[in-house]
């Protein structure tokens, strides 16, 4: 079992009277500024003049600056643009403004695991990767609390590293609710696991398949909907709270009958040999690899399935349904 580390283990003191350079004020970018303000660290943001995300920083009270004004003074400096963003703004604006004993640190490994960034050796290279979006790594420091965060050294160049990456932690409020010491590997490579094969992929591509069902035997599109898309909340709340076993505590005998014989028919062994396969090609690199590829092919492939789900029938159904649902705040994209 892993070690928790608290706010007794991750003194904030190495952050201190220091500058933090936030590059991006996206999603985890603009949790981690404010957290970090809030903290009484000083917090210097990058981000693109012009954009949504710089005039939201300004709404913030920050003043947004280019990259090598942001990160000259800075001990810190925390990346959190897209993965696939990183390793050229890195090489154009950001590796060249190193400095011998700086911090650079990521919320994710993809970039340093796979060496798509290879830092400089006189450079620490460490991570924080909070358990939670960046809406929640913010809401839960205003009400006191904080979201459980992964910490991983990669590089410790001047001696320091994990207690500046421990007060990173400490100052975003993740040693309020608990520090796991991981490894860029570890991290990397289970968190793409984690969304390919059950969060996400894994999770999509079974609703959708369980909608189909239900509307080419003939039932209402509205009724599948609701059986396959809408109560997946239900369940996965009552997962969040108290696992599987709670789960099946508070559902029906009767849906927890069909839980315990139909599960194994839905994932079987057969499917479990296709996510080894999945995880082997993330570890050697392959889906990396890949997806780099498409990136710099200009998405083609991402587009063409994106816009081929996008308009499948369980969205059109939901869109209408959700419409329904006044306590719902639909997002439709």
């Amino acid at each position: 079992m892993a070690n928790l580390i608290y706010e007794d283990g991750a003194p904030i003191d190495a952050l201190k009277g220091k500058t933090v350079a936030v590059v991006g004020y996206g999603s985890q970018g603009h949790a981690h500024s404010q957290n970090l303000r809030d903290s009484g660290i000083n917090v210097a943001v990058a981000e693109l003049e012009g954009t949504a995300n710089y005039e939201l920083a300004k709404k913030h009270g920050f003043e947004p600056t280019d990259i090598p004004t942001a990160i000259a003074d800075a001990t810190l400096i925390i990346i959190t643009l897209p993965d696939e963003l990183q390793s050229k703004v890195y090489e154009s604006q950001i590796k060249p403004n190193l400095k011998a004993g700086q911090t650079l640190g990521f919320c994710h490994g993809f970039n340093i695991h796979f060496k798509y960034i290879v830092p400089p050796t006189d450079v620490n290279v460490v991570m924080i990767a909070p358990k939670g979006p960046g809406h929640l790594v913010r809401s839960e420091y205003v009400k006191g609390g904080g979201v459980p965060c992964l910490v991983a050294v990669e590089v410790d160049a001047s001696g320091d590293a994990k207690d500046v990456a421990l007060a990173w932690a400490n100052g975003i409020g993740g040693a309020r609710a608990g520090i796991i010491e991981t490894t860029y590997k570890e991290e990397t490579e289970t968190d793409l696991f984690g969304e390919q094969v059950v969060l996400c992929g894994g999770l999509s591509a079974l609703i959708k398949a369980g909608f189909e069902t239900l509307v080419e035997a003939g039932y209402q599109p509205e009724v599948a909907y609701f059986e396959c898309m809408h109560e997946v909340k239900l369940i996965v709340d009552l997962m969040y709270e108290g696992g599987i076993n709670y789960m099946r505590y508070s559902v029906s005998n009767t849906a927890e009958w069909g839980d315990l014989i139909a599960g194994p028919r839905i994932i079987t062994e057969d499917t479990k040999a296709e996510m080894k396969k999945i995880l082997g090609e993330i570890q050697d690199g392959t889906f990396a690899k890949e997806w780099i590829a498409e990136v710099e092919g200009g998405y083609k492939k991402f587009n063409e399935l994106y816009k081929k789900d996008h308009d499948h029938q369980i969205e059109v159904v939901g869109k209408k349904l959700r419409k329904m649902m006044k306590w719902i705040d639909a997002k439709e994209v």
